[in-house]
């Protein structure tokens, strides 16, 4: 399994010139890891910029001077996401700087903003916004999440969902994995939700 690391984007290198078209061209899905709580404000100046984006959150009631109030409460602490070129994360990098870290991955002994791949993204969008509680964030991407059985959830709140099945607290749970970001867990699965897979 590769390593994957968060780098300022001073230390992002591209060698003779090599960044190519499809670095101007091809969007995808990259991770900021943000500082001082700042996810919204950084969410907001991405939807100004007409860049979608992606915080896995919850909703919580709050009573705030009597009232009660429903707010938007960050599953995953300082992490969220954003589509967009590599060209345009590489400036959103800079655009934010002291205040996020882009995720990267290193190719040929440079650091390259980590793309994540668009099923991955799916998968983890359907399982943090099911609204279902129990959900479970499990740190930073480890090998011993790829462990479990492969499948594939055909039933319920989760489905569509592809992982691996551990045990957690005697429940099987369904890991799912951003690579070199992040995993989380579900809540319990009944096993005849669970379709194996190759």
């Amino acid at each position: 399994m590769q390593e994957w690391k968060l780098y300022p984007f001073y230390q992002l290198r591209y060698n003779n010139n090599s960044l190519t078209i499809a670095t101007y061209n091809t969007e995808y899905w990259f991770a900021l890891k943000v500082f001082y709580n700042k996810v919204f404000e950084i969410e907001e100046s991405l939807k100004k910029d007409k860049i979608e984006s992606y915080i896995p959150c919850e909703e919580t009631m709050v009573v705030r001077n009597g009232v009660k109030k429903i707010i938007r409460k960050p599953v995953i602490n300082s992490l969220m996401f954003f589509r967009s070129t590599t060209k345009r994360a590489m400036e959103i990098q800079q655009q934010f700087a002291n205040k996020v870290i882009l995720y990267t991955k290193c190719r040929e002994s440079r650091k390259i903003p980590l793309s994540i791949p668009e099923q991955e993204m799916n998968v983890f969008m359907l399982v943090t916004s099911s609204g279902e509680r129990g959900i479970e964030y499990l740190g930073e991407d480890n090998p011993k999440f790829y462990r479990g059985e492969r499948v594939k959830v055909i039933d319920g709140k989760f489905k569509g969902a592809e992982g691996h099945i551990c045990r957690i607290k005697k429940n099987n749970r369904l890991i799912v994995v951003i690579s070199g970001v992040c995993a989380v867990a579900t809540s319990y699965i009944p096993q005849e939700f669970l379709e194996k897979q190759p």
